[in-house]
Formats: C-alpha cells, structure tokens, sequence
C-alpha cells in the first residue's frame, strides 16, 4: 500500500488528525512517510497547513502542498475566487506517484468529502484516487447522521470501482451516548468495508510525543497498529 487516500465524510471529521496518526503509525513501525496535502483552503501563505500540522503531530517525514487558497471553500471554487489556477486530479497522482518512488508510504489528504471538486471539470479526490489505483481510507463521524453520510462515500466508491480500505472514526466521545455506540457494529456493515480505528476526542490536542506514542493504538493491523475492532465493539456495545 504504497499510497493510501484519505477522504472524509464531510468537513470537521478529523482527517487531519486521523492522517496524523496513521502517519505516526507508520512512522513507528520504520516506514519513510511523506504526506500529499491536494489543495489546501482556508489558510494564508504564512500560516501553517494541513501538512504542517500532521508533521508537527506524526513526527519526521516529507510535506508536499499543491496549492493554497484563502477562502475556506471548496479547492475549485476558492482557486476561482482567488483568480488562480485549480488543482486537477492527475497533478495531484501525478505528484503523490513520484512521492511514493521515494516513500514507503504516501498519505494523500483530500479537502472536506470525496465528490468536493477541484476544478471546473468537476474533477475530485476519486479522480485521483483512481488514477492512482490507490485505496481509499474513509474517516468518519462517531455520532448521529454518520451512517447515512458513511453509506454514501462507500457507495460512491464502490460505484466508481475504487478500493475502500476501511473506516475510521476520526473522535471518539468519553461518554458515548446510545447512537455512537450503536454506530461502532453498524458503520461497517454500511460501509461493506471493516472499521480500521477510533480516535479519541482531543487526540490532536495531545503533545506531539504523547500523540506518537499512542497512535498505534487507535489503529488496527492494517494501518500499523494495534487497535482491536472487536475488542472495542464489546466494550461499547450498548
């Protein structure tokens, strides 16, 4: 799995965080990483990005950002209001393809959900995916509303024949009320796809080192770590 796509099911989903840690992961099981950051929106030149943030969280490894834009919008439509160039789905494979000759493992890290567009093509993070040939890893919300939300992407994905490496469930309350914790057993027979981790609420929040060391741990095999999916079912079951 020399490059792996991660996709959220909306904006605010934790992808960042949850790119973080599959990062650290990988990073702790003596893999080069580096992190592919599309389009990044909502950000001046001189503040620190999506990529930025993942470093300063995983630790030691390549950034790469291919465009910023100002507004917090959709890539397409800030390039557009910018007056600058869009992002298009074969720079993006383009660049995480070279990446990966050079990597072990490249995180490419899509803007808000799968169909969020790009350009005036209509161009989105699937089209990259696709050229690419690379799995998708969906990060989704804990509580009410994730199901539907998560049932979509996956079928998007499917519908498109790409390879939906699994769901993360990028916070995890404390206090899970009776919904988040039902969604742990369904958000993966919605998806057809298994449940590769948890995040807990404020893991981003943690310092870098504590962060480090306990990614692994919010992840399952697949993503280098350690996290027992159906350990945490039993434990949540309501």
């Amino acid at each position: 799995m020399p490059v792996l796509v991660i996709t959220g099911t909306g904006t605010e989903v934790g992808k960042t965080v949850t790119t973080a840690a599959v990062a650290a992961a990988a990073l702790a099981a003596g893999r080069s990483v580096a992190v592919l950051k599309a389009a990044q929106t909502g950000v001046r030149p001189d503040e620190r990005g999506d990529a930025d943030e993942v470093a300063r969280l995983a630790g030691s490894l390549t950034t790469a950002e291919l465009a910023r834009y100002p507004d917090p919008l959709a890539p397409g439509t800030a390039a557009r209001r910018a007056g600058r160039a869009p992002v298009h789905p074969h720079e993006v494979a383009e660049r995480a393809a070279k990446l990966a000759t050079e990597h072990d493992l490249v995180l490419v890290e899509g803007a808000g959900g799968l169909l969020v567009r790009f350009d005036a093509a209509g161009g989105t993070l699937a089209d990259a995916a696709r050229l690419l040939g690379a799995p998708v890893l969906v990060v989704a919300q804990a509580g009410l509303g994730t199901l539907n939300a998560t049932e979509l992407t996956a079928r998007e994905l499917r519908r498109r024949e790409l390879d939906l490496a699994g769901v993360v469930i990028g916070s995890w309350p404390g206090s899970p009320d009776l919904a988040t914790r039902c969604n742990v057993a369904d958000l993966p027979e919605v998806a057809d796809a298994p449940l590769l981790g948890a995040l807990p609420a404020g893991a981003g929040s943690l310092p870098p080192s504590e962060f480090r060391t306990a990614a692994p741990a919010w992840l399952a095999a697949r993503l280098d770590g350690t996290w027992d999916a159906e350990a945490f079912q039993i434990r949540e079951a309501p």
